[in-house]
């Protein structure tokens, strides 16, 4: 498979009083045609500042884009003029954004804003545009299309709204979809639905996926390679199934012993391990690796060099950390 997308160093600052927030900082990757990549992290770790960036929709100023390359379809999207970035943006790659009720236009109905993507972005007139737009509710599951194209988003219940915010996403058929959390303001069947949605319309229509989460469970149901991400930075990058079976970062393996198990005949929940401490304050970063103060393999190299991004094995799994250097 070829890759759809290239992330080569890419470094998102923000600047403030106190100093650089280093938001996203040397993260390389790739995403391939047809494929899904999880990225997995806790809050504030830096994953939806890495969607934005791949979107050109970080704010500028406070923030600015150190370092790196966003490579799509061959083209550095990092030195398009906002004008040709526009075009990008829905035709290309599209982002479905944690909260559709924040992401839709409250005062303009459901058919008004997917006509609005599909004739900026095909060029087509109102008629086609309309049929396009019922076509594609139809397509993500939606009862009565042509009565719900003139509904607004608050007559939508969450469920229904994501869903919207799918087919305004896939309306131009784009080569890659960024999903940043698109099931976390969902209860559980709603979630399993939507999942499933997205898995079905990536495999019809060939779409790749970006799905954000910080939900283990999500990504081992649907991502084929999985990045963990923490405090700004990939820590392991690896297959999805080698991530669940053997992890090497000691965040990772954190993460995953951290996972609600039922034990025993009883079925009583033990009490959860947790990772002790707190992440960093990315703007006052301790030298060495970031992992260091909530980290049991600590060892004296790590509170004075950062770790560096290398490859692990022969299977294109990549760690950053001093064990496995």
């Amino acid at each position: 498979m070829m890759p759809v997308l290239e992330v080569e160093n890419l470094s998102t600052f923000f600047t403030t009083p106190r100093g650089d927030i280093r938001a996203v900082d040397d993260v390389s990757f790739q995403v391939e045609t047809g494929d899904t990549l999880g990225i997995v992290g806790e809050s504030g770790c830096g994953k939806t500042v890495l969607s934005l960036s791949i979107m050109r929709l970080v704010p500028m100023p406070p923030g600015r884009y150190a370092a790196g390359k966003i490579i799509l379809n061959g083209r550095d999207l990092l030195t398009l003029p906002e004008k040709e970035m526009r075009r990008v943006r829905g035709k290309h790659i599209s982002m479905i954004f944690q909260e559709p009720m924040t992401s839709l236009n409250p005062v303009f109905t459901i058919g008004d804003q997917l006509r609005e993507t599909v004739r900026l972005h095909q060029g087509s007139n109102r008629r086609e545009a309309w049929e396009k737009a019922v076509e594609m509710l139809r397509l993500v599951g939606i009862a009565a299309p042509e009565q719900r194209m003139n509904d607004y988003p608050h007559q939508l219940s969450g469920g229904m709204r994501q869903r919207v915010m799918i087919a305004i996403a896939l309306s131009c058929r784009p080569r890659l979809m960024i999903a940043d959390e698109p099931t976390t303001a969902l209860d559980v069947t709603i979630q399993a639905q939507i999942l499933g949605l997205m898995d079905e319309l990536k495999r019809e229509l060939g779409t790749s996926v970006i799905l954000i989460t910080h939900d283990l469970g999500v990504i081992a149901e649907t991502s084929r390679r999985v990045a963990m991400m923490y405090a700004g930075q990939f820590v392991e990058y690896a297959d999805m199934e080698a991530i669940f079976s053997r992890p090497l970062h000691p965040y990772t393996l954190g993460l995953l012993e951290s996972i609600p198990r039922i034990e025993g005949k009883s079925g009583r929940q033990e009490r959860l391990p947790m990772i002790p401490g707190s992440p960093p304050d990315l703007a006052q970063l301790p030298p060495g690796c970031r992992f260091q103060e909530r980290c049991g393999d600590v060892m004296a190299v790590c509170r004075l060099r950062e770790p560096p991004w290398q490859e692990w094995g022969q299977s294109s799994r990549y760690v950053r950390c001093w064990k496995y250097q």
